[in-house]
C-alpha cells in the first residue's frame, strides 16, 4: 500500500515536473520571439532613417533624385561673357530692386511676392531654406524657401511647365557648369520648375535681381552664364552650406 501511494505521488511530482519544463518552454519562445520582433522592427526603422537620411527631409535638404530631362544634353559654348550684351541678344529682361535689398524679414505665412518669379522679401525663418541642387522633376520648394536661399547668395534657375525634357536637360547641362573659377560644379544653385506662372519660358533669380527670357534660345544660355557669374554670393548672407 504504502509503495503504491509513494508510486502515485512520484507520477504527480513527475507530471508537474513536465508541466514546469513546459511552462519554461514557452516562455522562453515568448521571449525569443519578441526579441525577434524587436529586431526586425528596429531593422525597418534603420531602413527608413537611411532612406530619409539619403533623401533629404522637407526642410532644407536637396532634391531626392530623379528628373525629366535627357541627360547629358549639350548647350553652345560660351561666347559672350558680359551680361547686358548677352541680355540683348538673347532677347531677356534684367530688372533690378536694389531698394528692397534690406526686405529680409523672418515669416511663418505664405507670402504674397513683389515680383514674379520671387526676388526678395518675406521669407521662412532659418535654418529652413532651399538647398542647393537640381529639382527637376522632384517637385518645387515654396517661394519663402527658395527666397531665403536668395538671401544666402544662391542663384535660382527656372523654367516654366511644360518645357521639353531635352531643354530640361539642356538647364541640367547648364546647372552642372561653374559659375566662377575653382568652385563645385552646380555651385550655389538651384534648378526648379516655376511654380508662380512667372510670365517668361525661363529665367534666373538672385537677391533683388531677375533675369526673365520670354523665348527660349541657344543665345539664352550665355545670358543666364553672365547673370550667375555676376550675382553669386552676391547677398546680404552668404552661407556656403545650408546647416
Amino acid at each position: 500500500m504504502s509503495s503504491r501511494q509513494e508510486q502515485k505521488e512520484q507520477r504527480r511530482r513527475d507530471r508537474e515536473a513536465a508541466q514546469e519544463a513546459e511552462r519554461r518552454a514557452q516562455v522562453r519562445r515568448r521571449t525569443l520571439g519578441l526579441v525577434v520582433g524587436g529586431i526586425l522592427a528596429l531593422a525597418a526603422v534603420a531602413a527608413i532613417v537611411v532612406v530619409v537620411l539619403a533623401g533629404g527631409d522637407d526642410k532644407g535638404d536637396g532634391p531626392k533624385g530623379g528628373t525629366p530631362g535627357q541627360a547629358n544634353v549639350p548647350i553652345p559654348p560660351q561666347r559672350e561673357k558680359d551680361l547686358t550684351a548677352a541680355a540683348k541678344v538673347a532677347g531677356c529682361i534684367l530688372r533690378d530692386f536694389p531698394k528692397s535689398y534690406e526686405d529680409r524679414e523672418h515669416v511663418t505665412d505664405k507670402v504674397s511676392y513683389e515680383t514674379n518669379p520671387p526676388a526678395f522679401g518675406p521669407h521662412i525663418p532659418p535654418p529652413d531654406w532651399a538647398a542647393d541642387g537640381n529639382y527637376a522633376g522632384q517637385g518645387t520648394p515654396p517661394s519663402e524657401r527658395i527666397v531665403h536661399a536668395l538671401e544666402h547668395g544662391r542663384i535660382v534657375l527656372q523654367y516654366k511647365p511644360g518645357t521639353s525634357p531635352r531643354q530640361i536637360g539642356q538647364l541640367e547641362t547648364l546647372f552642372k557648369e561653374k559659375p566662377l573659377p575653382d568652385v563645385v560644379d552646380g555651385y550655389n544653385t538651384l534648378l526648379v520648375e516655376n511654380n508662380t506662372n512667372m510670365p517668361y519660358a525661363v529665367a534666373a533669380t538672385a537677391w533683388t535681381h531677375i533675369i526673365g527670357c520670354k523665348t527660349f534660345n541657344d543665345k539664352t544660355f550665355d545670358a543666364l552664364r553672365a547673370f550667375r557669374t555676376k550675382y553669386v554670393d552676391k547677398a546680404p548672407e552668404l552661407i556656403q552650406t545650408p546647416e
